[in-house]
């Protein structure tokens, strides 16, 4: 076991902090130049503060990136700004039919709080803990702003992680047009499409009043695993320890088979190769599914959303708005092609009268002993072809603002409603599992092969293709007030006291429907669960310029929680500026999180749920191997190899009502310097201590030490496994620190143009998880560890040491280039394979280059190739990444050109 604080940790910190600093020499920070860009002073209201200021007062750990800077990247979703935020640890872009979500810190998306104008959005439907950010306007954003430190006395005691607040346009006049493509460089899928349209008129300034509108459309194509198949070839496999042709008898066409006397697998094909391009040959003359014919790298995905804003100007102190975002969008998600299963306890049996039995009139090759005896086959009908689910997300929202002066304060009130519905369908490649078993019983069917056309027509008539199967919906009403003013002045300036309050509904329902007890193959049950709870909030904060150098500030929010009762956290911050030259800040606060409505009143049923994402061993059918290695047991007697023994079970997730709040403390203390001229370097550290820590267990810990968590194995009468227990739970604490270095520097001025250099990076000094109270830390830096994503996944986070994004820009006249790499330190790979596979992954290095060109009129065009150098995403060997590389570090398409074109009129 790690220690707590290794002796390398250490010792690589003074390393880190002082080549920080020499690359700094050459580095001035991005906040700074946003603060330079604020010439004329204005008062503004900076995310993580309720009180209005100058913006380059702001003492807080702020990242703030314009849009135009997401452009001159080639970013053509918010997917990808979070993809390469150093502070961010979220998962591969919509990969889910959750959407894309960030996970500041990496400490789980239910603690980052995602704001929309300094408000929040409706959650995700179904896990009602985090905002999908692909249902946000893209092309409405202005600039978004990442408070890299907890604002629970400010935004709600939920923002432990930190805060990401997406801030739109306030006004646009004309019309804009833009259309944007991403062709990979390699045949297949990816290639992605983008269409905005803006329109607007007025000027609130000069005639009291504005509107404008903007749509965006966003489109990208499936990548399937066959179009870079060199990813997970079986050669690639092999190589990492996983290779698939170790498998035996599990679900195939041809299907394997077993008799009530022989429990060994057997395929009447598996002597000639089986079936290309569905199966291949595995371990003693069985068929295995070839993963790389029906796997998917990249979903289909789909978005369009609309945002339209309206102010007037009342009087010189009074302004009222109103806007409404929609976002829709559609994912579809891809597995395997359904599987013939037991349904109600009756297995999937071909009789010997079907004309499909082996030497039967089918022309099915005769096995030899069978006697006519029935066989239980395991089969996966390759007719269906891919196994489709559609998801499609809805989520809207109207918020209505008025803001001005009244009797000396600065004032802002009110009011939103937001709603977020959520519906699946079985999209392509369903059946009902009773009409499968039926079919094999009445010969219609051919487990054995591809069907003729009796069997086609069968199939079609057991189809639930287009049926929905589960629909959910959330809420999030609220109406606040805020309120600021300078109290008195101080040496340094005004005392400024901000007061507000809050009050809020969320509610949550979720529903899957009957005909999931049809679908064999979607493994679940119908269910309900709803819930809802009413928070009610006040908060108070103080801003004090003490001196001309120094100012502190204060604030603390009480939230009571109509279930969980009442919270406060205060928040203290200061700022300290000996010189120009040099800055010093810090802040200390505290969080509490209750659970997510689904957490605690979402759906819990019986039995399974749903399958692990990885193959493992069951721990007491299938014993004798590696712990955590699955395919190293051996099946007991009397148990099929294929259904005990490297394979996916079953396991139930769903809410707990038993749980309570987590809780957690954090501090930052940051230095920002300018040692040399157009040089700046900033240095914030910062560290988060919770406790309670609500979440999953990640699926390996189960199996790494199955004799401890045996009372989570639920086994039915016969030994089998009815399911694993995943539901979320209360862990242990959690202990995350790390340095986040920001700088850039701009080159003295020269003939060829511009150049400047930035860095934003973020290094782990600690990451431990604790499982349970009292149990040791484990350090989960660059290697797979003990926390998880909650309630969206399983998977264990990925948390490297060193994270950065680095870009050269160059601009001259109409030109304008940037050169950007995206790096991940090295990683240990999760290694639960035989030992001499054990490897690391390497760094990853990604380069983006983009050009932007304005020297047409009216027209702006942007073009750039991205993945520049045809990097190659990261093999690893853990069996929750599919097809072999590390889908939350890079993506699989390669490189890939980009063209965008922009017309104003």
């Amino acid at each position: 076991m790690k220690s707590e604080h290794p002796v390398q940790n250490r010792s690589a910190q003074p390393r880190l902090l002082l080549s920080a600093i020499s690359l700094a020499v050459l580095t001035l920070t991005n906040q700074a130049a946003a603060q330079s860009d604020d010439a004329n002073m204005t008062r503004v209201e900076v995310t993580g503060s309720s009180i209005k200021r100058v913006a380059n007062e702001a003492s807080l750990p702020v990242t703030s990136v314009k849009a135009e800077d997401l452009v001159k990247q080639g970013m053509t979703t918010l997917a990808d700004f979070m993809m390469a935020l150093p502070q961010s640890a979220s998962l591969a872009p919509s990969n889910a039919g959750s959407g894309t979500n960030i996970n500041l810190r990496g400490l789980g998306v239910n603690r980052t709080l995602v704001l929309l104008n300094g408000r929040r959005l409706a959650n995700e439907a179904i896990a009602d803990g985090y905002a999908n950010l692909d249902v946000i306007p893209m092309s409405a954003i202005a600039r978004v702003e990442v408070l890299r430190d907890g604002a629970s006395s400010i935004y709600g005691s939920d923002a432990i992680g930190g805060v990401v607040n997406f801030i739109t346009k306030t006004q646009f006049e004309g019309t804009q047009l833009t259309a944007q493509a991403v062709q990979p460089e390699k045949k297949g899928g990816g290639d992605e499409q983008r269409l905005t349209a803006t329109w607007g008129k007025g000027n609130l300034e000069r005639d009291g009043w504005s509107f404008y509108a903007t749509v965006d459309a966003h489109q990208r194509t499936r990548l399937a695993a066959s179009d870079r198949a060199y990813l997970s070839s079986v050669e690639k496999l092999t190589a990492l320890g996983r290779a698939p042709t170790l498998g035996t008898g599990g679900n195939a066409t041809p299907a394997n088979f077993t008799t009530p006397t022989n429990k060994n697998a057997q395929n009447p094909y598996g002597a000639t190769g089986c079936l290309a391009p569905y199966s291949i040959p595995g371990q003693k003359g069985t068929c295995v599914i070839d993963n790389n014919e029906y796997g998917t790298a990249l979903y289909a995905n789909q978005q369009v959303t609309f945002y339209a804003r309206g102010a007037m100007k009342l009087s010189e102190d009074h302004i009222v708005s109103i806007d409404y975002s929609r976002g829709e969008e559609f994912i579809k998600a891809t597995r395997n092609p359904t599987n013939a299963l037991a349904v109600k306890g009756v297995a999937p049996i071909l009789p010997s009268t079907s004309k499909w039995y082996p030497g039967g009139s089918g022309g099915v090759p005769a096995v030899a002993g069978l006697n006519n005896a029935p066989l239980t086959v395991t089969w996966a009908v390759a007719d269906l072809g891919l196994a489709t689910t559609k998801d499609v997300q809805l989520n809207q929202r109207i918020a209505v603002t008025d803001e001005g002066v009244i009797g000396g304060w600065d004032y802002k009130a009110g009011l939103v409603i937001g709603i977020s519905e959520r519906d699946n369908y079985y999209y392509k490649g369903y059946v009902t599992g009773q009409g499968l078993l039926d079919g094999l019983k009445n010969g219609k069917l051919n487990p054995f092969g591809l069907q003729d056309a009796d069997g086609k027509a069968y199939l079609a008539s057991i189809s639930v293709d287009g049926a929905k199967n589960r629909t959910s919906k959330s809420t999030f009403t609220g109406v606040d007030l805020t309120a600021s003013k300078a109290l008195m002045d101080l040496p340094g300036g005004s005392l400024a006291l901000a007061v507000g309050a809050d009050l809020h509904r969320d509610t949550t329902e979720d529903t899957k429907l009957a005909i999931v007890s049809d679908v064999t193959y979607a493994n679940t049950s119908p269910s309900h669960g709803e819930g809802g709870r009413n928070i009610a909030a006040v908060f108070t904060e103080i801003n004090a310029p003490v001196t001309k150098t120094l100012e502190l500030n204060g604030a603390v929010r009480a939230d009571h929680f109509s279930d969980f009762g009442t919270t406060v956290n205060p928040k203290i911050s200061f700022r300290w500026e000996p010189m120009k030259q040099l800055m010093f800040r810090g802040s200390a606060n505290t969080g509490f999180r209750a659970p997510t409505l689904f957490d605690a009143y979402g759906y819990r049923l019986p039995g399974a749920t749903g399958l692990t994402a990885a193959k493992w061993d069951d721990p007491v059918l299938c014993p004798g191997g590696t712990p955590g290695v699955a395919g190293t047991g051996t099946a007991v007697p009397g148990q099929v190899t294929a259904n005990v023994c490297n394979v996916q079970l079953p396991k139930q997730t769903g809410s707990n009502a038993n749980l309570k709040p987590e809780k957690s403390k954090g501090f930052t203390l940051g230095v920002v310097m300018e040692p040399f001229k157009d040089t700046t370097l900033s240095l914030d550290y910062w560290n988060i201590r919770m406790t309670d820590m609500l979440a999953n267990l990640p699926e390996q810990v189960y199996f790494l030490d199955p004799v401890k968590y045996a009372s989570y194995f639920v086994r039915n009468a016969d030994g089998t496994i009815n399911y694993i227990n995943n539901t979320t739970m209360n862990l242990g604490g959690q202990k995350a620190a790390g340095i986040d270095v920001s700088g850039s520097y701009t080159f003295p001025k020269t003939s060829f143009g511009t150049f400047r250099l930035n860095l934003d990076g973020t290094y782990l000094t600690q990451f431990d998880n604790q499982l349970f109270d009292g149990s040791p830390f484990v350090s989960n830096i660059g290697q797979f560890g003990l926390a998880s994503n909650g309630t969206t996944s399983s998977f264990p986070i990925i948390t490297y040491r060193w994270k950065h994004t680095l870009r050269l820009n160059w601009a001259s006249g109409n030109w304008n280039s940037t050169l950007t790499q995206n790096y991940n330190s090295k990683y240990t790979d999760q290694n639960l394979v035989a030992k001499q596979y054990w490897r690391d992954i390497n760094s990853m290095k990604m380069w983006n280059l983009t050009t932007t060109y304005n020297g047409f009129k009216n027209i702006q065009v942007t073009a750039g190739i991205t993945n520049l150098f045809n990097a190659e995403p990261p093999a690893t060997n853990s069996s929750l990444y599919s097809f072999g590389y590390l889908s939350s570090a890079a993506s699989p398409i390669g490189r890939a050109y980009n063209v965008r074109a922009t017309y104003t009129f």
